[in-house]
Parts: C-alpha cells; sequence; structure tokens
C-alpha cells in the first residue's frame, strides 16, 4: 500500500512538471519569433516553408534597426525610460503618503475621500482624454515630456492599492516610533516605507509596465519626432503602403529587453507584494 501510495505521488509529480513545461513553453512561443523573425532576413520571414531558425543569423539587422534615418529608435527608447521611470517615481511619491493617509488618519470625512478616489477607477479613460489633451495644449506641453508625464502621475489604483496595504501594516512599528518621537511624517519615511518595499516594488513595476506600452496618449501629444515613444516609433513600422517585418520584430524585441530586467531585478518583492496587499483579487 505505501508502494501504491509512493508511485502515485510520483505519477503527480511528474504530471505536474509535464504540465509546466508545457506551459512554460506555450508563455516563451512569442519570445521566440521575436528573436527569430528578429534575425531572419524578409525573404526568410515570409517563406512557404518553415523553420525553427534561420540558416544565417542577420545580427546586423539590429545595427540597421538604430541606423534607420526614418525611425529615431534610439531617441525613442531613452523617452520611454524617462517617462517610465519619471512616471513610476512621481506615481509611487504622490499616490503612497495618500494610501498611507487614508488607511491611517482618522478624520470625519475620510471615507467619502476614499470612495471618491475609487470612483475614479469607474471612470472610462475616454471621458478624460479629451479635457486632458485641451488643458495640456492650453499650457504648451504639446510635444514636451512634460506633456507626456505630468497628467499620468497620480494614479487612483496605486492609491487604493497603497491604502489597503497600510491598513494590515502593524501599528506596533508606529506606536514604538512615536514613542521615540517621530511624528507621523517622519514615521511614515523612516519607518514605514522602508518596510514596505515588497508593495512599492509590486506598484512601481505595474506602474512602469503601463507607461512603457502606453501608444495612445503618447501617440497624440508626441507629435514631434523628438517626443516619440518606444510603442510609437514600433507602429510607424507598419504603415499604409509598406509593412518592414523584419525591423518590426528586432525592434520589439528590443523593447521588451527594459521590461524583462525590472521583472527580473524585482521579482521577489513584486511576488510578496502581491501576497499582502492583494493586488490580483
Amino acid at each position: 500500500m505505501r508502494q501504491t501510495d509512493d508511485a502515485l505521488v510520483r505519477a503527480g509529480r511528474a504530471l505536474r512538471l509535464v504540465l509546466l513545461i508545457a506551459l512554460a513553453a506555450l508563455f516563451l512561443i512569442p519570445f521566440y519569433l521575436l528573436l527569430r523573425n528578429g534575425l531572419a532576413t524578409e525573404k526568410d520571414i515570409t517563406a512557404p516553408g518553415w523553420t525553427f531558425f534561420p540558416r544565417e543569423l542577420h545580427w546586423s539587422n539590429l545595427r540597421e534597426l538604430f541606423d534607420d534615418p526614418n525611425v529615431p529608435m534610439a531617441h525613442a527608447l531613452l523617452n520611454s525610460t524617462l517617462i517610465a521611470v519619471a512616471t513610476t517615481a512621481g506615481t509611487l511619491l504622490l499616490a503612497s503618503p495618500a494610501g498611507y493617509g487614508l488607511a491611517r488618519i482618522p478624520y470625519r470625512h475620510a471615507n467619502a475621500v476614499f470612495y471618491a478616489v475609487l470612483g475614479t477607477l469607474m471612470v472610462p479613460a475616454a471621458v478624460t482624454f479629451v479635457p486632458s489633451f485641451v488643458l495640456v495644449s492650453s499650457l504648451g506641453w504639446i510635444s514636451t515630456l512634460r506633456g507626456l508625464i505630468v497628467p499620468t502621475l497620480f494614479s487612483a489604483f496605486a492609491c487604493f492599492v497603497f491604502r489597503q496595504y497600510f491598513l494590515g501594516f502593524p501599528r506596533e512599528l508606529e506606536d514604538a516610533a512615536q514613542v521615540d518621537g517621530l511624528g507621523p511624517w517622519r514615521t511614515y519615511w523612516r519607518v514605514v516605507v522602508p518596510n514596505a518595499r515588497p508593495v512599492f516594488a509590486a506598484v512601481g513595476t505595474i506602474v512602469f509596465i503601463g507607461a512603457w506600452n502606453a501608444f495612445l496618449w503618447p501617440l497624440v501629444i508626441g507629435q514631434d519626432r523628438d517626443a516619440w515613444t518606444v510603442q510609437v516609433a514600433l507602429s510607424t513600422f507598419t504603415t499604409a503602403q509598406t509593412v518592414n517585418i523584419h525591423e518590426l520584430f528586432v525592434a520589439a524585441a528590443v523593447s521588451i529587453v527594459p521590461l524583462l530586467l525590472v521583472f527580473l531585478l524585482l521579482q521577489r518583492y513584486i511576488v510578496a507584494g502581491v501576497e499582502r496587499s492583494g493586488i490580483d483579487g
């Protein structure tokens, strides 16, 4: 009987392993296609017969991408990096104190303010798009980094996540800080923030990915080539007249590298932040 149970356990583990390998393979297929087609020629990509990899890998496609006079890819990468980093930092600086205040500072209209912030999540982005564009245009921020960054700094979602996290934050740590003579503001920065790195990493990663992948707002605001982001630059490879397939694939592969680096560097903090704040729920 014991041997039968052990065999069933081993069979279950083997089945889970096979399932995980299959799911991992399905997840990696898009990355394989980006790498395969990005290092191939137009002829290899459109050939009727499929090969796992072309006979000759064309690493020159990468140089061709950055030498393309029609698409300033290097400058677009720089713009996207500046926008994503500034948006992430600004969102964390604004949303985290707001969430902490909603979770910890008792005042009469705290719930009303929280529900008002939460209500903005239910407003479709299309409703505020035109007023935001008119405001940015009236300030003269078209085709500027200010116009691309400032309107996206505050996130009601990030504020909500921080509030939920701080509701479960140990009050004993804050009480000990107050006994040592720290006020609410210094308690927040010296005690709460250093112990809340997981939720900061989780929210920061979500905001960074959203800012990096944003397309419609940068397309409308970044009207000059010097203000293009990566996503806008990618869209220029596909036009009504031509489709530059191999450059499109290699550009897409290059554009996901920063996201992979951010995820790999912050992975353990992200998992801990999701578990503690309930982002997935």
